[in-house]
């Protein structure tokens, strides 16, 4: 399998839960914005979905509020003390399940197939996510390995 990577500008967006109405009907609040997501990436695609345990790696990239940039003249400069890192909603883990929602039966035959999901939530000048597509290797082996190892002190779980 080719390593599949793309750019989806526009600001991250996390999965929200389903609703229901007062009437009992149900709707997908999302379904707009994972349809507008799987537009924009649809020129990536493969010929046919993944059938093939994944690795899928996201960096989000969130704009920087106006209180990171400093005042007066020198307004377009960041702050000293301006964070790198994005710790605010959408949490990652909702936005790994957007995109798998919104990338599911066209990049993927099922987003269950993702075994490995790496997230990097980060401020920066390009709203968007950085999207990743690959076939767990050995360096994802290797870091299940030392986490078991250095958690359990021996790895008997794995064969």
């Amino acid at each position: 399998m080719d390593v599949i990577q793309f750019f989806v500008p526009g600001n991250p967006k996390g999965l929200k839960r389903h609703r229901t109405t007062k009437t009992g009907y149900q709707y997908d609040p999302n379904k707009a914005d994972k349809s507008d997501f799987l537009a924009k990436a649809m020129e990536h695609r493969p010929d046919q979905p993944l059938r093939v345990p994944l690795a899928l790696t996201l960096v989000c990239v969130f704009p920087r509020p106006k209180a990171h940039y400093r005042t007066g003249k020198h307004s377009d400069e960041l702050r000293d003390d301006a964070p790198q890192w994005y710790g605010k909603a959408p949490d990652a883990d909702n936005v790994v399940k957007f995109v798998g929602d919104a990338l599911n039966g066209i990049f993927w035959h099922d987003d269950r197939l993702i075994a490995v999901a790496t997230v990097y939530c980060v401020y920066g000048v390009t709203p968007g996510i950085a999207v990743r597509i690959s076939e767990p290797g050995d360096t994802e082996w290797s870091r299940v390995f030392w986490l078991l190892n250095d958690v359990m002190g021996e790895v008997s779980v794995l064969k």
